[in-house]
């Protein structure tokens, strides 16, 4: 791939592995005063790259990183005050710091939404190694809507692929037959 493109910098040399007894680590926002923390306890699940508009994403990079985390394992350790949601009409409300515009987590309030109970984390907000990888890529053509020339795709499709990232232009597999099953079980079509 180009030089002049970046996925994700986490993500452009190639995947880092997960460490099996990874325990968590603190996510920092980009203030050099009175910064925003999270602390994350236990390991992510799902991470990935994502092409969406919504996601905060580093300068420069043409995908964002996101994962999950129960949201009982997530709590703000400092300076909670800096912190404000992004858009309060989107389904993961984005908490993002005032003062570096870093998306620090994201959150689903409403109880009937198939991922509630899940937060939305940025793992290279951590300086702790062992996070899982990225296990794939969502939302892949939504990176035209930011910018990037349509007659790019093949090539960002082909450069996903190799560095071991199954392109996609909605959620996995799995996470999409979460979602239809958690439908399907709200609308009483399936049973436990």
């Amino acid at each position: 791939m180009t030089a002049t493109l970046s996925i994700h910098p986490a993500v452009d040399r190639g995947l880092k592995p997960g460490a099996p007894d990874f325990a968590g680590g603190t996510l920092v926002c980009h203030c050099a005063h009175d910064p925003v923390e999270v602390t994350i306890k236990g390991q992510c699940a799902h991470n990935h790259v994502c092409g969406c508009t919504k996601c905060w994403k580093p300068e420069g990079a043409t995908f964002s990183q996101v994962a999950v985390v129960s949201r009982d394992n997530l709590s703000v350790t400092a300076n909670e005050d800096k912190l404000e949601v992004v858009d309060a009409s989107a389904a993961i409300q984005r908490h993002a710091c005032k003062g570096c515009g870093v998306h620090l987590y994201g959150r689903i309030e409403n109880q009937q939404h198939p991922f509630y109970g899940l937060d939305f984390i940025h793992t290279e907000l951590s300086k702790e190694e062992g996070w899982a990888p990225p296990e794939f890529a969502a939302f892949v053509s939504s990176v035209i809507e930011s910018g990037t020339k349509p007659d790019q795709m093949g090539n960002i499709r082909t450069w996903l692929k190799e560095i071991g990232l199954e392109p996609y232009d909605c959620l996995s597999p799995p996470l999409m037959d979460a979602i239809a099953t958690h439908t399907a079980k709200a609308a009483g079509v399936l049973r436990d």
